[in-house]
């Protein structure tokens, strides 16, 4: 009898955790409201005023108003948790539940992700966005090595095209490289870049590229001219040359624990508002790049030389011993998947 009691209340005891979400913490969206709301930290490394800061900050306010305050996103920008070799490990560990790196930051987990260092793969803007809402683009999202790594990929976020600059001299001829050096993001497919143009490189978190330039320890960069205009790089660079060699663009990544464990109603209004500040994010990059190229001319302090599709082709053909080496590690199937969307 007593074995039968037991029984019954452990029976009954399993019952009542299933119907709570079977002890797995699970909750429903009532039991968060404007006081206790469910709260997704949002962590990047760029300025405020950058592409990426307002498209996030953005991103958060269509969260708070389309969830009536139940669900709150927390930017933090600037690198104030975690910098360029510390966020993705933040993610996966569930300390930060969604980041916009860099899609190479990613190299780590799929090296097809530098794909966007390939020099002049993308003609333009338009040729971009085609990539974006295609199914080349989404089958980096579907690979095993963000699934296992308890990542999800949810959107694509532009920047720019690439452009370098230099304290030493202006850069437009391959051989106007020779002997500087420049601060890259990790990978091997910009070393390479560099080592084609008789060039060094030195991998410096973005946040601190300022002191770097400054300091003299690399000569030169490589970035966006939204990039180049808000982090100030004008102030410790004096040439630019408008190269668009290659893309800086960012992916949207969350904790896939994290946001399946999401109350499937918020989840969907969170889902809703990251696809309008998609939207938002790839009208605001060409807007913004445009201005800030415009600003970077009006500085004064830089000498801007704005290279002809000639000239491109000339470093184009410099930098084909990068093709020759990382065709296969970036794989056949997304280079001509690329190549494809041209028009």
């Amino acid at each position: 009898m007593k074995k039968w009691l037991l029984l019954t209340i452990i029976s009954a005891f399993a019952l009542v955790l299933a119907a709570c979400g079977g002890g797995s913490g699970a909750k429903s969206s009532e039991d968060y409201t404007k006081e206790n709301p469910l709260v997704i930290k949002f962590s990047h490394v760029t300025a405020i005023d950058s592409v990426k800061g307002k498209s996030a900050d953005y991103f958060a306010q269509l969260v708070d108003e389309k969830t009536d305050g139940r669900v709150k996103v927390e930017v933090y920008p600037s690198s104030q948790l975690y910098g360029d070799a510390d966020e993705l490990d933040a993610l996966m560990s569930g300390n930060v539940h969604m980041i916009a790196p860099s899609v190479t930051k990613m190299v780590k987990l799929d090296p097809r992700w530098q794909y966007v260092d390939m020099p002049f793969l993308f003609q333009d803007a338009e040729h971009v966005q085609a990539f974006f809402d295609s199914e080349v683009a989404q089958s980096l999202f579907k690979a095993d090595a963000l699934a296992s790594n308890d990542i999800m990929g949810k959107a694509f976020w532009p920047n720019g095209f690439k452009n370098f600059s230099s304290n030493k001299n202006p850069l437009v001829k391959p051989e106007d490289f020779a002997g500087q050096k420049f601060r890259a993001q990790a990978g091997k497919v910009l070393e390479a870049q560099f080592k084609a143009l008789n060039a060094g490189s030195a991998t410096i978190s973005f946040g601190e590229t300022y002191a770097a330039l400054q300091q003299g320890t690399v000569d030169g960069t490589e970035n966006p001219h939204n990039n180049f205009d808000t982090m100030k790089f004008y102030e410790v660079q004096k040439y630019y040359s408008t190269s668009a060699h290659g893309r800086l663009d960012y992916a949207i990544f969350v904790n896939k624990s994290f946001w399946e464990k999401m109350p499937e109603d918020l989840g969907k209004l969170v889902d809703e508002a990251l696809a309008e500040a998609t939207t938002y994010a790839q009208g605001l990059a060409a807007d913004e790049n445009a201005k800030s190229l415009e600003k970077i001319k009006s500085a004064g302090s830089v000498e801007v030389y704005e290279m002809s599709q000639a000239e491109r082709d000339v470093l184009k053909e410099a930098m084909q011993p990068v093709y020759d080496e990382f065709a296969d590690v970036i794989t056949k199937e997304l280079i001509d998947g690329i190549e494809a969307l041209k028009k």
